[in-house]
């Protein structure tokens, strides 16, 4: 198995996600670094800083020049950083040193290698927009459908009330809402040019830095930061633990389906289930364990990016090598934990009659909260608690059931209230209104 099963050709369409990855190939970084360097050139040819005709000519050789990733290998090995390579790839392949020798003026490295980052991180960014957006949708389709179908809901793993099962979809969806809102809010601060110089002073351009600068991200539809970023990392940062969290909602929903479709519970049927080698009656909750899977390694991954913020002074080699080794794998798995996560919920059935009989299994113990408030009503609530909790014992020790025991003992009380799902119905509505909207 290669060192990232995203690279895999056994292993990527389990763990990868096929847009997301697109946009962290080799040929992507160059192709956009390349972008940087003709619109840099394009500014400052119209700044008067460089020659028109030079910037003319790298500005339409950025578009056409084409290099190949393994021949910046041995420089980017000495360097730290393939830019040199590329620049140097880039002057030779223009073909007119006249012009080339004003390719890369006054920009350092970062400069050209994040702006590249922040042209790719936008068009990623409306991928999983997009993404978010359909997941939401059919996510309410499915709570709206079953608003009123009965299950039990459990805490610490026990029946504790019954709700419904659109309820708990509608517990997957919020989160991702906020998500979607938190993303959209994150979208201008990534989409920031870099351009600093060497140590962040634009010294190399004297007084009209921010003057490029300005132009710069105008061209390329960024935001101005007004300054020098290099080792400001709240916004990457920010970003990895955005990630983090999505992955971490999207992974409980598939905790709740690995739960929800176990030997024994069988509430939810995912149709395309995976298979076993050797127990042919096996339906393995493949798609909700690699959600699971996603989850745990986006935290990592999302702590190994926030331990990475911390750059040394101006600008710090090695906490930049960090994000290098492990962005684009927490991209690409965010994005693939949103493309799944649509895919399973496109392919799930709940079973009716399974979840009926999690509510009902012959003890009629769930119903215990609604006999306490019941009771309660006409003693003291702490009584009236106990009274239930020795019927529950009661009932545990078999021979009758909790709602038969309660009869028995108070045949005036109005159970009507048994078995009710309180706002569980109203909840999954109201989810599924603000999804379609």
């Amino acid at each position: 198995m290669p060192a990232s099963a995203a690279d895999s050709a056994i292993y990527r369409q389990l763990f990868s996600d096929e847009a997301s990855a697109a946009l962290f190939t080799d040929s992507a970084e160059i192709r956009a670094m390349l972008l940087v360097e003709g619109a840099l050139a394009r500014v400052q040819g119209g700044l008067g800083i460089i020659p028109e005709t030079a910037a003319a000519y790298i500005d339409r050789s950025s578009r056409e020049v084409q290099i190949d990733p393994s021949a910046l290998a041995v420089e980017t090995a000495t360097n730290g950083v393939p830019v040199p390579a590329l620049v140097a790839a880039f002057r030779k392949a223009m073909q007119a040193p006249e012009h080339a020798q004003f390719l890369h003026w006054g920009a350092t490295s970062q400069d050209i290698m994040e702006t590249a980052l922040a042209l790719r991180l936008r068009r990623l960014i409306e991928i999983w927009d997009d993404r978010l957006g359909q997941l939401i949708r059919s996510l309410g389709e499915l709570a709206e459908t079953h608003a009123e179908l009965p299950m039990a809901a459990r805490t610490y793993g026990q029946a504790a009330t019954p709700t419904s099962f659109g309820a708990v979809v509608a517990g997957w969806g919020h989160p991702l809402m906020r998500h979607r809102d938190r993303l959209a809010a994150l979208r201008p601060q990534l989409a920031t040019v870099s351009l600093g110089g060497a140590a962040g002073t634009l010294s190399a351009m004297g007084s009209e830095g921010p003057a490029v600068r300005s132009a710069l991200a105008e061209a390329l539809g960024l935001a101005d930061p007004g300054h020098s970023w290099h080792a400001e990392r709240d916004r990457i940062d920010g970003f990895a633990a955005w990630m983090a969290g999505v992955c971490v909602s999207l992974g409980k929903m598939g905790e709740d389906l690995i739960l929800m479709t176990q030997s024994g519970i069988e509430e939810i049927r995912i149709s395309g289930a995976g298979g076993s080698s050797t127990m042919p009656q096996k339906q393995n909750p493949v798609g909700p364990s690699v959600l699971v899977a996603l989850a745990r390694q986006s935290v990592a991954l999302a702590g190994a990016m926030q331990g990475a913020g911390l750059h040394r002074q101006q600008r710090d080699g090695s906490a930049w090598f960090v994000e290098w080794m492990t962005l684009p794998q927490l991209c690409i798995s965010a994005g693939r934990a949103m493309a799944l996560a649509l895919d399973v919920a496109g392919r799930l059935a709940p079973d009716a009659a399974a979840m009926a009989r999690g509510i009902d299994d012959g003890t009629g113990l769930i119903h215990a909260e609604a006999f306490t408030f019941a009771l309660a009503r006409h003693m003291p609530r702490p009584e009236a608690q106990a009274r239930i909790k020795a019927l529950c014992a009661e009932a545990v020790k078999g021979g009758s059931s909790l709602p038969a025991l309660v009869a028995r003992d108070f045949p005036a009380l109005d159970l009507s209230a048994a078995g009710g799902l309180g706002t569980a119905p109203q909840d999954a509505r109201d989810f599924a209104v603000k999804a379609r909207a």
